[in-house]
């Protein structure tokens, strides 16, 4: 047996004592060399002592220090789009990739125009989203991190929608105040998590993705209840208010977008695992 596959042979084992899935393991491998995932399942392909030599340290990382792969690789696969990720931004879901299918059925328009906002883009990958099945849309995305949406306009450009997606550095609505009644929708994956609960998630979480977006504050709902009060001044009557949220939110947010009195139509929808992952509403 060869070094690599012994050495990948130690590597499921402290995958699976670590609690890391397999899947992480074979990623990381199909990323950082030639030898992809079929090659794996039929043990074809070897390195040499310098690239297995990277790829142990490279695992190292992830096993001793809990850093996500996607940080180790510096990219992940979003829907269709290849993003370029740093500890900077935090590393896009797949359960988030649901929000852009939410908005085709909402819209349920493909030659709509106007203006839609990306509120705290991060990696800019809902923006991307956007433009993608909103063509005939402006994008403007927004973050508070310059550090972010200097990823975001990479991602931006190697997805070749410079002329679609504008950045915008400051906070929510703050740079866009030549739009006011004029967005046609707003979509956020706001930072959500109470306070006191980021010391107890996951240390891949915890310890290296940006607190800035996921620090939501005491009951995990300021930054929500920010945009639900600030939307109505910068949407088109019938215009689009999307928000992800995290299990137990959506009964919440929805009463207080019912309370705040500028909404209609909201309705709560459920990602793959049956949790009640979005809400929805539009301006009166």
């Amino acid at each position: 047996m060869s070094d690599f596959w012994s050495w990948y042979s130690r590597s499921k084992q402290q995958a699976k004592l670590e609690q890391i899935p397999l899947f992480e393991l074979d990623w990381l491998i199909a990323r950082t060399t030639h030898i992809d995932k079929l090659a794996l399942r039929l043990e074809q392909g070897d390195l040499d002592r310098d690239r297995l030599a990277k790829l142990e340290q490279l695992w190292q990382k992830r096993i001793t220090e809990k850093i996500p792969v996607q940080y180790l690789v510096g990219s992940v696969t979003w829907r269709n789009l290849e993003l370029t990720v740093t500890p900077a931004v935090l590393i896009p879901r797949p359960e988030t990739e649901l929000i852009i299918d939410l908005i085709v059925e909402l819209v349920n328009d493909p030659s709509a125009v106007g203006n839609w906002v990306d509120l705290g883009t991060g990696s800019g990958a809902i923006a991307l989203g956007l433009a993608q099945v909103l063509p005939n849309c402006l994008i403007h995305a927004v973050d508070w991190s310059e550090d972010a949406l200097s990823i975001a306009a990479i991602n931006v450009a190697n997805n070749h929608l410079v002329d679609r997606i504008k950045l915008d550095h400051g906070q929510w609505f703050e740079p866009l105040s030549e739009l006011k009644l004029k967005i046609n929708g707003m979509v956020s994956n706001p930072p959500y998590i109470p306070t006191a609960e980021i010391a107890h998630l996951q240390p891949e979480v915890a310890q290296h993705e940006p607190h800035l977006a996921l620090d939501g504050g005491v009951d995990g709902l300021e930054a929500v209840q920010h945009l639900i009060d600030t939307a109505p001044a910068y949407l088109i009557s019938g215009g689009y208010w999307i928000v992800e949220l995290m299990a137990g939110q959506a009964d919440i947010v929805r009463s207080r977008l019912k309370a705040q009195g500028s909404y209609d139509q909201i309705q709560t929808h459920f990602d793959r695992a049956g949790i009640e992952r979005f809400v929805s509403a539009r301006k009166i």
